[in-house]
């Protein structure tokens, strides 16, 4: 087995659009028990990042100000990181441990410039101790 994101990575993405409501992205990622996921646009472009904090931040506004708290693109973060399909599990581990204003669970996964998965800091932490089981 490699030890790229393609070995790793999650296939099943809950995406989003901009154009969806807030709260209702919120709902979602409580049903489905995720802590966020890419924001595609109506061409398949990656144009954000949705996470638990951001919906956080709309449910608090929208308590406060009585209101429905707007659309993805309010709220999501524009300023994120990807990998490739073919990026290595260290060369991922060395980004997530770096830390930013990006998703500290995972990373979208891209090839060709558009999403095809994630991948999350426990499927990482997952192939290091793989790696480490081989080296033995």
């Amino acid at each position: 087995m490699g030890f790229t994101a393609r070995d790793y990575m999650s296939r099943n993405l809950i995406q989003f659009s901009p154009d969806m409501e807030i709260l209702e992205a919120a709902g979602i990622m409580v049903e489905k028990g995720i802590s966020g996921g890419p924001v595609i646009d109506r061409l398949g472009n990656l144009v954000g990042v949705l996470s638990e904090t951001d919906c956080l931040a709309a449910e608090l506004q929208a308590g406060y100000h009585d209101s429905r708290g707007g659309r993805v693109r309010d709220f999501m973060c524009t300023e994120f990181e990807t990998v490739d399909i073919d990026d290595s599990i260290m060369d991922i581990a060395k980004l997530l441990h770096r830390g930013g204003r990006f998703y500290h669970r995972g990373l979208p996964v891209l090839k060709n410039s558009r999403v095809v998965g994630n991948i999350s800091l426990r499927d990482v932490l997952h192939a290091l101790q793989e790696m480490e089981q081989e080296r033995r």
